[in-house]
């Protein structure tokens, strides 16, 4: 059930994605052709597609968490015995738990720090822009949590074991 939440929230994420980058394209390209063309341009561009790109980015990245797409090595791990990679798997899954502890309660922090600060231009709270390192840092430790609870009980494959993905570039 957890696993089914989980797949529906990066589907969503995956479209959100999609929808903050047309959205940056259409107003820095709107923008360029206004400034050149016209002499003047959208006030609010700049700045928002600065928070697109970081709320995209961390959206991003809860999505390759999920399919384990972020970049990793696997020559040490690799040739382990199965026993070997559980033990790795298992201490990478609670030190990527503890620096998504630290990246929660710091974003948490600046997100009450910056409550009362507005942004420049779109004048809204500073907290929304922290708030996305807290998004990611919960949802990615859900899922970490969730392949050590797969681990404990038994529920990883051999290959599972190994944190990474084969890139779709290399040939077979």
């Amino acid at each position: 059930m957890v696993q089914k939440l989980i797949d529906h929230i990066c589907r969503v994420f995956s479209f959100l994605m999609v929808v903050c980058l047309a959205l940056m394209v259409v107003m820095v390209f709107g923008n360029v052709v206004l400034r050149y063309a016209f002499n003047s341009g959208i006030t609010v561009s700049e700045e928002l597609s600065r928070w697109l790109f970081v709320w995209m980015t961390f959206l991003g990245s809860v999505v390759a968490m999920r399919k384990h797409a972020h970049l990793g090595t696997d020559t040490l791990v690799g040739r382990l015995p199965v026993a070997g990679k559980k033990v790795c798997f298992a201490i990478a899954h609670v030190l990527m738990l503890y620096m998504c502890w630290l990246m929660a309660q710091g974003g948490w922090q600046q997100a009450v720090i910056n409550y009362g600060t507005t942004s420049a231009v779109m004048e809204v709270s500073m907290a929304w822009f922290n708030a996305s390192g807290v998004v990611f840092a919960v949802l990615a430790g859900i899922i970490i949590l969730l392949e050590l609870w797969k681990l404990a009980t038994g529920g990883l494959t051999d290959a599972e074991l190994i944190g990474i993905v084969e890139s779709e570039e290399v040939a077979p």
